[in-house]
């Protein structure tokens, strides 16, 4: 689009967004570490006073006003790796740009609770977002990051996704969702350049005790 200034990013007016949780359904993956884009979404869904779900193109999803925005909220059902087929869908059918759509995933090169939001760029070996990346054709799809921390000696990175947060990881899990759903709302208010701009930082290391 033209005609905007250099602080105002094209989403603002773009009309609907669509926000899409990534994880597996069913409840043995509830609250697993690579289900925290579901957990992600389903805070979303509470900030939006918890309208009811519905089902189609594979997905669940529900419709609201988050803000001043329209968005739509998706939770694709195709399990991770083919979760593209249900994103590109609801694309189509809502004519919604890819620069409207905002991807929630798990990334095992972040520390854990760690926020990452980029505009475009590969999928970083994610593969429920290389799918959607090859669905919409492009990767220019702008993508939430969570840490869930790399895979542990001795671990296969297949067990360790699909395994649940410990106890003492799960204050800093729900902390990290918490931010995440803030940088969600900055994302649907005022693009993703403030939102990079605001949950991108590195926080200071804490002060030594004297």
């Amino acid at each position: 689009m033209s005609g905007f200034g250099p602080l105002v990013d094209p989403i603002v007016d773009a009309g609907m967004a669509m926000v899409v949780g990534l994880g597996n359904p069913g409840a043995k993956y509830n609250r697993t570490r690579h289900n925290i884009g579901f957990d992600c979404l389903n805070g979303l869904l509470a900030k939006m006073g918890s309208p009811g779900l519905q089902t189609k193109f594979e997905g669940q999803f529900t419709k609201g006003r988050f803000g001043q925005r329209d968005v739509c909220l998706v939770w694709p059902l195709t399990f991770m790796n083919c979760s593209g087929r249900c994103v590109a869908q609801f694309a189509r059918f809502y004519k919604i740009e890819t620069q409207n759509i905002l991807v929630i995933c798990d990334d095992l090169s972040l520390p854990l609770g760690k926020l990452r939001v980029r505009k475009s760029g590969s999928s970083g070996g994610q593969k429920g977002l290389n799918d959607i990346i090859q669905s919409l054709g492009t990767q220019d799809v702008p993508r939430l990051r969570i840490g869930i921390d790399p895979t542990p000696q001795h671990w296969e990175t297949t067990d360790y996704v699909l395994s649940k947060f410990s106890t003492s990881e799960r204050a800093i899990v729900d902390d990290g969702l918490l931010k995440a759903v803030n940088a969600v709302a900055s994302w649907l208010d005022h693009g993703i350049d403030v939102a990079m701009n605001d949950y991108n930082r590195e926080m200071p290391p804490p002060k030594s005790k004297s």
